[in-house]
């Protein structure tokens, strides 16, 4: 992706959260190198990898698979080891009209995800064989808005506006927008999208950027190249 096109996308998604009344944390508005000067301060949130998020997940086709994310806030793993703590996380997604989030799954994630405004939201299910791997002749079960539904294999189901769905490890999905662009809520358990994202497809998780302009903000991708 290009960096100008990264830019592009934040300046419009913070647009969109601010439409449906949300604003985002302060650290998310300052510049490269203001994060620099504080990244001492910031240490909490590095090691987190709160921040901005814009994934193409390495296929140059953003319009067509890709997802804009922000990690509000994310706990500690070894908090959700001992099982006291810091054991959760949140974050505000974006997906557009048609926008393919494609099918993955969690080894220790589990995840409400819900519709916060605008479209209709879609995630196509599939269950997982006895080694938790994808199962395209299997379904399952989940929780929406805490009443039970079971799922056939590859059954999309449609979420409106205030409407969520929890998932579990092993619940292969993807997701997209239906009918316009949707701005959708997860808080889940602590999230580590280096290693706890297992994609169906041989694909990455994190774009890789062409600079053809500076950066407006960072990426929790930039920080290890950035900010030393």
């Amino acid at each position: 992706m290009k960096r100008s096109e990264i830019n592009s996308i934040m300046a419009q998604a913070d647009d969109m959260i601010r439409s449906h009344g949300f604003v985002l944390p302060p650290f998310a508005y300052w510049t490269p190198a203001a994060f620099k000067a504080r990244k001492d301060d910031a240490s909490a949130l590095i090691s987190a990898r709160c921040g901005w998020d814009i994934t193409d997940y390495g296929a140059g086709r953003f319009d067509e698979m890709g997802l804009f994310l922000f990690t509000l806030r994310n706990g500690r793993l070894a908090d959700l080891q001992r099982g006291g703590g810091m054991c959760y996380a949140e974050k505000l997604l974006i997906s557009r009209q048609d926008q393919l989030s494609p099918m993955h799954t969690h080894v220790i994630k589990a995840e409400d995800i819900i519709n916060r405004g605008g479209a209709t939201m879609v995630i196509e299910l599939f269950g997982s064989d006895d080694d938790g791997n994808f199962a395209e002749d299997r379904g399952g079960e989940v929780m929406c808005d805490g009443i039970r539904r079971t799922f056939a294999p590859g059954e999309k189901l449609k979420f409106a506006p205030g409407e969520s769905v929890t998932l579990m490890p092993g619940d292969w999905h993807a997701f997209w927008g239906e009918g316009g662009d949707v701005l959708i809520g997860e808080v889940s358990t602590v999230n580590d999208d280096e290693t706890d994202n297992i994609f169906r497809d041989p694909i990455g998780r994190f774009a890789n950027i062409d600079e053809d302009e500076d950066p407006t903000h960072l990426l929790v991708s930039d920080y290890e190249n950035w900010l030393w």
